[in-house]
């Protein structure tokens, strides 16, 4: 791998935390804003949902620009979904219509569902051919020794943090420099150029210049080349930046954006949950908590009335040195599942160890993620069959206590995404189905099992562990 440009990312994406200091930029964040409570909208008392007013988003960045499918869209050929309310998205994969590069690549079909790793390489046709049986299909920034020709052969997309020597249609958009608000904080202050471990970073050093980084980022990158830009943040965002500090670094730089937050084995993100968020230890290893980060961007991203496709982030093994555990297979999915649930557009795999007894840059193609691998190649898989429906805006439902849901409806079928609550027990649930659902069976997909529904449209399943899920497929 590139040992230069390498050596600089790898100081940036160890997974260090800056110390928890009481009362500097804290945000002004509650509980709900986060996402731990049903992630279904607010209900009248007979389960009706309430109206939902919300509207769609012109796309960022140097693309042409229109406006995305509103929240008032109406689904045809069945009476339910013609009256129910939508959950506000930025319009699916028609969003990346307005960018020339990811609509040449394919991003624009309904088939279609980003799925990435983190900074590999791509040397020979064997790491492609270990990459897309894993099933990925996207890189999210590469080394300088890759080579882009052979990702472009194999129908692989890149998002990378410079025009790589050979780029051209596989890379679809820009990556701007990682985790900026962590080690370069809020702020206009002048920037020196350099990295963490570089020397300074900001001029003066004690304000912020994270903004001045982002800026930076963008002007030395090609414009107006139909490509979009993306960038990866980290606590800053998620928790130490004051609210209109951390809306800046989403809604001013980005056309699609993450944040990584290692609950399962960051060594500080409980303590800082703790501290930030108010969020009990006891409840901070659990995949609802990657929901709850996919929820703070987008009420962050919709403060500016435009929205855009926000991605999850989730380790695939053990990230930071200082780290004491390496996230299990079943996690790894639980966490993949929960941000879908919360409208992640996309997935990307953190597939660095950086701690642990294997390190390895390459988790998914080593050995170090033997053990992993299978579960992230059938939740791969999982995805990518049901991308047409994962792709169709949300509807608006509250389906009983205790429960992270997600609805859609897909050719005469509802899918019912489901996993206990951020506060929630493992334990039976009972789902209770929108008024005037005629159905009397709800089909577990990729479980071969099948649950009856009774006569007022309910059913009633369990959950074995915090990270459960189950998808169900309900034809009236």
């Amino acid at each position: 791998m590139g040992a230069g440009r390498h050596g600089r990312m790898r100081g940036r994406r160890s997974g260090r935390s800056l110390p928890v200091l009481a009362g500097v930029g804290a945000a002004s964040v509650t509980m709900a804003m986060l996402g731990f409570c049903s992630v279904d909208a607010p209900a009248d008392q007979a389960g009706r949902p309430l109206a939902d007013t919300s509207t769609g988003a012109p796309a960022r960045g140097d693309a042409p620009r229109g406006r995305a499918p509103g929240g008032t869209a109406r689904a045809a050929g069945h009476a339910w979904p013609v009256t129910a309310a939508r959950v506000p998205w930025e319009g699916g994969p028609a969003y990346y219509g307005r960018f020339a590069a990811p609509t040449a690549a394919g991003w624009t079909k309904p088939s279609f569902f980003p799925v990435g790793v983190w900074f590999e390489s791509v040397i020979s046709q064997a790491d492609v051919n270990r990459d897309r049986a894993a099933g990925i299909n996207t890189y999210v920034e590469l080394t300088e020794t890759s080579d882009m020709a052979l990702v472009r052969k194999n129908g692989m997309s890149a998002l990378t943090n410079v025009p790589l020597p050979g780029y051209g249609s596989e890379t679809v958009g820009w990556l701007l420099d990682d985790e900026v608000d962590m080690w370069a904080k809020a702020g206009d202050a002048g920037w020196t150029g350099n990295h963490p471990g570089e020397g300074p970073l900001c001029v003066p050093e004690d304000q912020g210049c994270g903004f001045t980084v982002l800026r930076a980022q963008q002007d030395r990158l090609p414009k107006g080349d139909g490509r979009l830009h993306y960038a990866n943040y980290g606590k800053g965002v998620m928790m130490w930046e004051k609210d209109a500090d951390a809306a800046a670094f989403v809604n001013r730089f980005t056309d699609a954006v993450s944040a990584d937050v290692y609950w399962y084995t960051s060594a500080s993100a409980c303590l800082d949950g703790q501290n930030f968020l108010a969020l009990p230890v006891a409840r901070c290893r659990r995949a609802a908590n990657y929901g709850a980060v996919i929820d703070r961007q987008r009420e962050l991203d919709a403060l500016d009335g435009r929205r855009q496709p926000i991605y999850g982030f989730v380790e695939v093994g053990w990230p930071a040195e200082n780290d004491t555990r390496a996230i299990r297979p079943e996690q790894v999915t639980g966490a993949v599942m929960n941000s879908l649930i919360h409208e992640a557009r996309g997935i990307v795999y953190f597939n660095h160890n950086f701690g642990g007894p294997c390190h390895s840059q390459h988790v998914l193609r080593e050995g170090c993620g033997k053990a992993v691998r299978p579960a992230v190649a059938e939740i791969n898989r999982r995805i990518r069959k049901l991308a047409p429906v994962l792709n169709t805006q949300s509807y608006a439902h509250r389906f009983g206590p205790g429960l992270d849901t997600m609805l859609k409806y897909h050719r005469g079928s509802y899918y019912v995404f489901a996993m206990p609550g951020g506060k929630a027990a493992p334990g039976r649930r009972t789902f209770t189905l929108p008024r005037g659902t005629r159905a009397t069976r709800a089909e577990v997909l990729f479980e071969n099992r099948t649950l009856r529904v009774d006569g007022k449209g309910r059913f009633t399943d369990s959950f074995a562990a915090e990270h459960s899920h189950h998808i169900y497929r309900i034809t009236p």
